[in-house]
């Protein structure tokens, strides 16, 4: 069966992302969690905070895309120093691949920001080991003003 996903889509995936608590949405092209690849549109809005975390199965590679908007693919050394900072945008770069084990986390910087994430299969949430231990988890103390630092910081 094809999947068409439309500019309406892209709207409505959006609309979602503004509307949810976390501020993204998520829209799953694969068909069941235990898909050997998994492929999604990921709708964010730049008070979203994408908590840092890696993929540390050596087959867990991480491919991105930005269709719409802008997000910031920041990587981190493993004391989490910002090592660095790419921009994903139509205007720049569309796609990126992040190797396993690579501390990452993105940084939404405009509304409406769209997205395609493709990544090996089955989905299993990321364990507590693989989120960063330097950054404040979701909703917890201090994970604002990290999300702000994310969208802001500079490699040094």
């Amino acid at each position: 069966m094809l999947k068409i996903i439309s500019t309406k889509d892209f709207a409505n995936f959006s609309d979602n992302a503004k509307a949810a608590p976390r501020q993204r949405s998520h829209h799953n092209l694969h068909d069941t969690l235990d898909a050997n690849v998994q492929r999604l549109f990921i709708a964010t809005e730049p008070n979203t905070y994408m908590r840092p975390h890696r993929h540390s199965e050596a087959h867990k590679w991480e491919l991105f895309l930005v269709l719409q908007g802008q997000l910031d693919l920041l990587i981190f050394n493993d004391e989490g120093e910002l090592i660095q900072r790419h921009s994903l945008s139509p205007d720049t770069n569309r796609a990126i691949e992040i190797p396993p084990k690579t501390w990452h986390g993105y940084a939404c910087m405009q509304p409406g920001t769209v997205g395609l994430e493709i990544k090996e299969g089955a989905y299993v949430p990321t364990p507590n080991d693989d989120f960063a231990p330097w950054s404040p988890a979701e909703g917890e103390e201090g994970a604002d003003q990290y999300r702000e630092w994310m969208r802001q910081a500079e490699v040094k």
